[in-house]
């Protein structure tokens, strides 16, 4: 079903009224239909850009869409854009100088962000020489090649995993190009190019053939003789001599990238241009309010670059280095360079006017579509009865009817909910051209806001159950042939040989045995010993869990004594696990199993795409709850990876098959979030959820254990005050511990008399070593949860010398869009001057100090403080690893952040970032001074 016609673009501005979320795809594949060549879109920002980019492959899934990102890092600050960014925006400018220099584009649409389009990038001339092609059975010169890789960006490394890598052995060279979605290895015989072909990182499998390679810059910044003679001359043009205290004009001179140096683009080339000159031309179409927020990207930049002159006249904070900022022209536009850059050109504005004023404007027709939040709040009110008596409606006006859900489950799951509440016939669908009349077309389009026209009705499964947060699912991918294994041991590595012990991988070898060449791994053994293992029996080998140990002897009888010392113990083990587990079968506990519609209906309250590992985790629970013995599970995963989701189904089994549900917190804090929280999602179900802690008063708390005596409540959550003697439970069928590791001894005593026979579900991210011992044995069931949500993957990370300025308006940041920050120390002593700073530089924002020499009650009541909202930033020490789920707080700045473990840091790390917004985490170090090796290694993994 085409969009509404509209008419050709003039030369003039043509508003677009009532255009909402979905309905601008139509438009846009209209656009480049007509145009005949590709459209610039410019939009509001990345989530914009992304959600059109979505639409555009569900309504024109032929039409080509190339991304131009804006950089992932403020204005002038000191770190680079995300090395994936800068190869996607090389890679659509080599991709648009390609287009100009066969004056041959074909129809596009070109997505790039406000922040993206109103800078400046490296000239088309530049993005063109840059560019380098071969093709198979033509020579190459091999040192150009390498040359080429090193001065373009390209990073090298033992074994290419992601875009910009490369690696090169002997004759075969591998290398991963900026926008490719895998890498290509480049196989010569002498000087030519014999084969090239794409292949997979994880396995090294083939996965197709190619007969042209093509490759482009992976940084708008190359570090060629020329550049940095440019580079040296402008600096010094701009800021006088530069001397030795200046550590971006020593890295530039040697040769060196240097953290941050993009700010300074306009002086390592002798001239730049804007996306548009890229485009001559083109169409362009604009966001709505688009000149609204290009005022304010400008005053934004003039802030930044104002902050950085006004640091230069004071007394760096913390020993932070200089910044010298270049002039906001040099990188860029002004507002007179912009209305430059559109005038003349046809252009379309979107606007969600629903009567656009003037002659000038066109009805697009489009309009949002209903909404179901009423529905939602109202009790007794079921929301899919409202959507399937909506769609009817929409059905009987003859409209095509497309329902868009956020992931394959999703689509499952409405499909089946659509069809017990009585809405039209449903199908699925992959794009808008396989839609028919009269069905409930199903889609995977994660599609923020339904959109109706005359003809065409679109609901989002998020107008349906609110807010949802969706990203492209993992493929899990198993090893098929050695190299998998073998490419994930490196020079050096220690490794246990099944028959010999432990020695250590030499490299790969190629030995000629009966006169025929066999590839073969080196080990060595104590004494310089070696051994030859032919790569078909890798499975022999596994890593040793430590960087260095002893060495064992070849033919020495100390590994075989360990060997069979270790098998008498697993004899005796075994025996007590079968005692064990007969016991357990012995026992017997309430068999419990969902209602389906209900079970539907609460699953699909839960606002995250579940991962395969919780629905792993959920399914073993239930499997657990109906075979009618007692459950006794660990599940172990990250903060923040869902385990409370396990726990909410489980309970969800529990309490509609009428047992009563206690839920353990170690800490007060902790066990209000779990009761909001549980509170939330079985509203409108008949089940009655309480909390039992310190913050609840005296009569609530009698009424509550009255509750549970009787058999009114049907599901507590409470800290160790649950554990009590004085509490009686009238029918207590499941029993989940969160974090046990934080409970004493008393209160597992207590414990072990309540799980005798009930159900058990344990939940840890840092299980003590005797809880995963018998988890690992079999004693207890464990689920592991090793995917993160979402919500995990939204931080960006960066990781820099500690600055003043880029802190500050970080902090600030947080607090003008409403939220909170984490300000992380490694010791106690590095509090007060990180409480200076704050005072001197941030006086703005609030603050709150906590670590773990405070009293308990005063650190209890510190944290309770911050999670109510009455303070902007925690200042702490490693104290804020567990127990804080704090969705305002998407802010995290740790000092020192060499002095912490890759743990810790992954703990910490996942303090923020538990919302939809997006959450940025500062890792920083103390300015000029050298990291160890170690301490490189864990940031870089970062």
């Amino acid at each position: 079903m085409p969009p509404k016609t509209l008419s050709p673009l003039p030369a003039e501005t043509l508003r677009v009224g009532g255009a909402p979320e979905g309905r601008d795809a139509q438009l846009l594949a209209e656009l480049a239909d007509r145009a005949g060549g590709p459209v610039l879109h410019v939009a509001r920002d990345d989530a914009r850009a992304a959600s059109l980019a979505e639409a555009l492959a569900f309504f024109a899934p032929e039409l080509p869409v190339l991304r131009f990102p804006a950089w992932d890092c403020l204005p002038y600050d000191r770190i680079s854009p995300n090395a994936d960014i800068s190869a996607a925006r090389m890679a659509t400018l080599a991709a648009l100088a390609d287009w100009a220099a066969r004056d041959a584009a074909p129809a596009a649409v070109v997505l790039a962000t406000l922040n993206a389009a109103t800078q400046r990038v490296p000239a088309r001339a530049v993005v063109s020489a840059a560019a380098f092609a071969a093709e198979t059975g033509r020579a190459v010169d091999l040192d150009a090649l390498k040359d080429y890789l090193a001065r373009m960006g390209f990073n090298r490394a033992p074994t290419v995993t992601e875009p910009g890598d490369y690696a090169v052995r002997g004759g075969v060279i591998d290398v991963f190009p900026p926008g490719a979605e895998l890498p290509v290895r480049l196989d010569f015989f002498g000087d030519v190019l014999d084969g090239a072909r794409r292949f997979d990182p994880e396995t090294q499998r083939t996965v197709e053939t190619v007969k042209r390679v093509e490759f482009a810059p992976v940084s708008e910044v190359v570090l060629d003789e020329d550049a940095v003679g440019r580079f040296r001359a402008a600096y010094r043009e701009a800021f006088g001599a530069a001397g030795l205290d200046d550590p971006l004009y020593e890295a530039v001179s040697a040769g060196r990238k240097h953290q941050g140096l993009e700010h300074w683009l306009a002086y390592f080339h002798e001239t730049t241009e804007t996306l548009f000159d890229y485009l001559p031309g083109a169409p362009v179409a604009l966001d709505h309010q688009i000149e609204e927020a290009r005022a304010a990207r400008e005053e934004l930049v003039q802030d930044h670059f104002e902050a950085r002159r006004e640091a230069l006249t004071q007394k760096p904070a913390m020993g932070a280095a200089p910044y010298k900022p270049a002039p906001p022209e040099t990188l860029y536009l002004t507002e007179a360079q912009w209305q430059a850059a559109l005038a003349h050109r046809p252009a379309r504005r979107f606007s969600p006017l629903r009567q656009p004023p003037g002659p000038g404007c066109v009805d697009a027709g489009g309009r949002v579509g209903r909404s179901f939040a009423a529905e939602r709040a109202q009790e007794g009110v079921n929301v899919f009865d409202a959507l399937a008596e909506h769609l009817t409606a929409l059905d009987a006006a003859g409209k095509t009817l497309v329902f868009a859900t956020y992931s394959d489950g999703a689509r499952d799951r409405v499909k089946s909910l659509l069809a017990d509440h009585g809405a039209p016939p449903s199908a699925e669908i992959a794009r808008f051209a396989d839609a028919e009349p009269g069905r409930v077309n199903l889609a995977v389009w994660p599609l923020e806001q339904g959109f109706e026209t005359d003809d065409l009705a679109v609901v989002a499964e998020q107008d349906v159950l609110g807010d949802r947060l969706v990203r492209a699912p993992r493929k899990r991918k198993r090893a098929e042939n050695f190299l998998q294994e073998a490419s994930t041991l490196s020079q050096g590595d220690m490794v246990v040989h099944v028959e010999h012990g432990i020695g250590r991988f030499l490299g790969l070898e190629t030995v000629e045995a009966l006169g025929a060449p066999h590839d073969c791994l080196a080990l060595e053994y104590a004494g310089g010993d070696k051994l030859y293992l032919p790569v078909e029996n890798i499975e022999l080998l596994s890593r040793y869990g430590h960087d260095a140990g002893l060495l064992d002897r070849l033919g020495g009888g100390a590994w075989q004594a360990r060997k069979a010392k270790l098998k008498a113990r697993i004899r005796d083990m075994a025996e007590r696990l079968i005692r064990v587990a007969a016991e357990r079968q012995l026992r017997s506990a309430p068999v419990f199993e969902a209602p389906h519609g209900a079970w539907e209906e609460f699953c699909a309250r839960f606002p995250y795409q579940e991962t395969d590992d919780q629905l792993a985790a959920i399914e073993a629970v239930l499997e657990d709850l109906s075979k009618g013995s007692p459950m006794d599970r660990l599940v172990c995963g990250d903060v923040g990876f869902g385990k409370t989701e396990v726990a909410l189904r489980g309970a969800f089994a529990a309490a509609l098959s009428g047992g009563q549900v206690a839920i353990v917190a170690p800490t007060t804090l902790l066990a209000r979030q779990h009761a909001k929280q549980f509170a939330e999602r079985f509203r409108g179900f008949p089940v009655r959820v309480r909390q039992l802690s310190r913050f609840v008063g005296a009569k609530e708390a009698a009424e509550t254990k009255a509750g549970l005596a009787d058999g009114s409540v049907d599901i507590v959550v409470g800290t160790h005050a649950l554990l009590a003697k004085g509490i009686r439970f009238k029918r207590l069928e499941l029993l989940v511990i969160d974090e046990e590791q934080h409970f004493g001894v008393r209160h597992k005593e207590r414990l072990k008399e309540l799980r005798s026979d009930v159900h058990v579900l344990t939940m840890t991210a840092t299980p003590i070593p005797r809880t995963l011992q018998l988890s690992m044995a079999g004693v207890r069931e464990l689920s592991l949860i090793g995917t993160p949500p979402v919500d995990r993957l939204a931080v960006r990370s960066y990781i820099s010398e500690f600055d003043p300025v880029t802190a500050r308006e970080a902090l600030l940041r947080e607090r003008f869009r409403g939220g909170q920050s984490f300000f992380v120390a490694p010791r106690i002593s590095d509090l007060p001057q990180i409480e200076e700073f704050l005072r001197e530089q941030v006086p703005e924002v609030s603050f709150i100090t906590a670590h773990g020499q405070l009293a308990a009650g005063d650190l209890d009541a510190k944290m309770n403080a911050f999670y109510d909202g009455q303070a902007d930033v925690l200042l702490a020490t490693t104290i804020v690893e567990s127990g804080l789920d704090i969705p305002r707080a998407n802010t995290l700045i740790v000092h020192r952040a060499d002095m912490f473990g890759l743990a810790q840091l992954y703990q910490i790390r996942g303090r923020v970032g538990r919302s939809k917004l997006r959450a940025y985490a500062y890792f920083t170090t103390e300015p000029r001074k050298r990291l160890t090796g170690a301490a490189e290694k864990r940031l870089k993994v970062l």
